[in-house]
């Protein structure tokens, strides 16, 4: 039990309050006992609000629950549903037409296109590789993964491969002839980079082997230069907004087997990161809190490092200094060399015992990551780090499982009260708004009204969004398997209603649009083939597993002009609310025995293999092995997409609770098996009866009806909790 101490009428954790005085406030003008007196207000003014919000969540689920089940598989018509769904509030008008009004987000969120990283912040070696993402090597990224073939000489060996490297650098040249073209012929016929000064400004001069010598196609392309001695060292270019550096060193291994000396190419990869206090992460105490709050801290003051062992050698990881060049005017051109970084908070729906009230009760966890990592942010602002991660002196907060219009509201009071308390100036605090909760998605339009003067980002999450669409209509029938449910109507309709809605809110040149993740970190090729969708869409960001697939998605980045995608997507017609009514239910006649129980296998599985290193080792992230072995990345969502369907159709009795819960062990022989090399791992079989993470993955599934919204958080944190009690 953690010691609690009263301040400002509050009870807080010693550990919590003692980073709070020793380490966050400190250098920010903001005095403890200020900190804390601001937060009790908070809580005091804003609790009962918040609390009506989720009762009003609870009521609208009943009033669903009673209309599917009166309706149960119905075939009404999605206008006479929309009827119903006005008029118990669920669905609010639709407002006139509006632009929405943020000012000062940095470039990185209102103009530039790219990947962008998702994190969890309590692990400081991703933490620090997701924000040092922003360049990438090409090379390293072509060589090291399938997105090259292994075939013909071109396997990945011990030892470098000089075939497979000569390809890797056949298709960089090619990248390069294809995004930044010669006035004629290749870069891979060029001898020599070299400068061109006229009037001033220079421009850039490649050297054919011939002697000839010729320019960039699109002279403006060129960006800026490094010298060293009497030749280049370092070559910028630039198209879409994003940067590509081709580096020249002869002397290198690689430099050498180059005609020009091109020793590699980096390209600017993930612009954006999310650091991430949610749903990618294990946080159920104080100590856990403090924990991601420091690093976040450490991440804003430029001091966060760290050491770790790999290959017998030990490393050790600090943030990456920017980047100077000279411009072609001959003036230092400075580029960023981290990604920007945002941060995500709980939902709205987390209570935390770190802080309680006077009468022991919990408070909103919500209201305590916004005041800390905006306070922690406040180093960011007044220059009091070793970095700069906004330039514009802006604190970027994703929200996530907002619930509508009125919860948008509260969250835009609760940042306005925050800033007053740190003494921020007003829409200091931007918000990047998650579209993956239904009734958000259902009144998106409203809910960035709400937020107009503030909102930098949505997004759309398949996963998350698919949970709360099968919760919120549980019982109007059983729903498609999930394979099936990516392509039912709705989905494709949510993911063009989020675009539509935002470009036509004025999110071009503003605010980020972004998509949902690439979930296999090992599939390169396939993510290079397929990827490529996103930007096409019109959404200028989307989340990457790896900074190597920020590397590799920045290709795509090159290949399309988000912003021009934009202009010609805002002139077609809008998707149609009508489309994301129609319920992916599916004819339980046409689902066979075979398809019941590979669909569950596949469920238990990756419940099992998620939960049990949340449960037993606190990673709220991680890949893990599907049924196939085929790693993918897991985090809340996934869990929750899994266990809601899961729960579905036993309740419409597609399969048994029995069947469900032998198949749970057999999945977990499999989970064993596949989890066998980690030392750190304690097996679910045979002792199922005591097993924590095994009684974790039977109250997801057996007590997800009556989960609210189908959340896993709470089962996950008592669980976690009971774990870290017999430690």
């Amino acid at each position: 039990m953690l010691k609690m101490i009263k301040i400002a009428g509050l009870n807080v954790a010693e550990t919590l309050a003692e980073f709070v005085d020793k380490e966050l406030t400190p250098g920010t003008g903001i005095e403890t006992d200020a900190f804390w007196t601001s937060l009790a207000r908070i809580v005091h003014d804003l609790e009962p609000k918040n609390r009506e919000l989720l009762t009003e969540r609870n009521r609208l689920q009943e009033q669903l629950d009673q209309w599917h089940r009166e309706n149960h598989g119905f075939s009404a018509s999605p206008k006479v549903y929309a009827a119903f769904l006005y008029k118990i509030g669920y669905l609010v008008p639709e407002p006139d037409d509006f632009y929405i009004t943020v000012r000062e987000a940095d470039r990185e969120i209102a103009c530039v296109a790219g990947p962008q990283l998702v994190v969890p912040v309590d692990n400081e070696r991703y933490a620090l590789n997701a924000a040092n993402a922003r360049w990438g090597s090409l090379f390293d990224a072509l060589y090291g993964t399938d997105a090259l073939s292994d075939r013909n000489g071109l396997e990945k060996t011990d030892i470098y491969n000089p075939a497979r490297g000569a390809r890797v650098i056949e298709k960089s040249l090619s990248f390069l002839d294809d995004t930044f073209p010669l006035e004629q012929g290749s870069h891979a016929d060029v001898h020599r980079y070299g400068l061109k000064r006229k009037n001033g400004v220079y421009s850039l001069v490649a050297e054919l082997e011939t002697m000839k010598c010729i320019g960039l196609k699109h002279v403006e392309k060129f960006a800026g230069f490094m010298a060293e001695g009497d030749g280049l060292s370092c070559i910028l270019l630039c198209n879409n907004g994003l940067y590509v550096e081709l580096q020249i060193d002869r002397s290198h291994p690689v430099g050498r087997s180059q005609k020009a000396g091109i020793k590699d190419i980096l390209l600017e990869s993930a612009i954006t990161t999310i650091q991430d206090c949610e749903d990618s992460v294990a946080a159920v105490d104080a100590l856990d809190k403090v924990a991601i709050y420091r690093n976040w801290l450490g991440l804003m003051k430029g001091t966060l490092e760290a050491s770790f062992t790999k290959s017998g050698k030990l490393h050790n990881r600090k943030l990456k200094p920017d980047r100077t060049y000279t411009s072609p005017d001959g003036k230092p051109l400075t580029l960023a060399g981290r990604s920007l970084m945002l941060v995500r908070n709980v939902g709205m729906h987390m209570m935390t015992d770190a802080v309680t009230t006077a009468d022991g009760e919990s408070i909103p966890e919500a209201f305590l990551d916004a005041m800390i990592t905006s306070c922690a942010s406040i180093h960011d602002i007044k220059g009091l780090g070793r970095f700069k991660n906004s330039r514009t002196g802006s604190i970027y907060i994703v929200k996530p499982k907002l619930h509508g219009p009125e919860e948008v509201t509260a969250a835009v009071e609760l940042f306005s009260r925050v800033e007053t308390a740190l003494g921020l100036s007003p829409n200091t605090i931007k918000m990047g708004i998650m579209d993956e909760e239904r009734r958000t998605t259902l009144n998106l339009k409203e809910c960035i009204r709400r937020a107009k003067d503030r909102v930098i980002f949505i997004n759309t999450g398949f996963l998350d969004r698919t949970g709360d669409e099968i919760h919120t209509i549980m019982e109007a029938g059983p729903v498609l398997p999930k394979t099936e449910m990516k392509q039912a109507p709705w989905m494709t309709a949510y993911e063009n209603w989020n675009i539509d809605t935002g470009l036509r809110s004025g999110f071009r040149g503003k605010a980020q649009i972004g998509k949902g993740m690439w979930a296999k970190p090992d599939a390169m090729k396939e993510m290079l083939i397929e990827k490529i969708n996103h930007p096409e869409s019109g959404a200028n960001t989307a989340w990457v597993p790896s900074p190597t697939a920020a590397t590799l998605h920045a290709l795509h980045y090159h290949k399309i002009d988000v912003a021009k995608r934009q202009e010609a997507i805002e002139k077609r017609e809008k998707a149609v609310m009508d489309d994301l009514l129609i319920l992916p239910l599916a004819d339980p006649r046409t689902i066979t025995s075979d398809v019941v129980e590979r669909e569950v296998r596949n469920n238990a599985q990756s419940i099992l293999g998620y939960v049990v290193r949340w449960i037993d080792q606190g990673v709220g992230c991680s890949k893990v092995p599907d049924i196939n072995d085929v790693g993918l990345m897991e985090d809340r969502a996934t869990l929750r997409i899994s266990s809601q369907h899961t729960a579905n159709w036993l309740q419409h009795k597609l399969i048994s609770e029995d069947r469900v819960i032998a198949i749970l062990k057999e999945m977990a022989v499999v989970v064993d098996r596949q989890n066998a090399k980690d030392p750190n791992y304690q097996a679910m079989a045979p002792d199922f009866d005591t097993n924590i993470a095994f009684s974790t993955a039977l109250d997801l599934i057996f007590k997800g009806r009556q989960s609210p919204n189908g959340y896993t958080e709470w089962t996950l944190s008592e669980k976690r909790r009971k774990v870290k009690s017999r430690r």
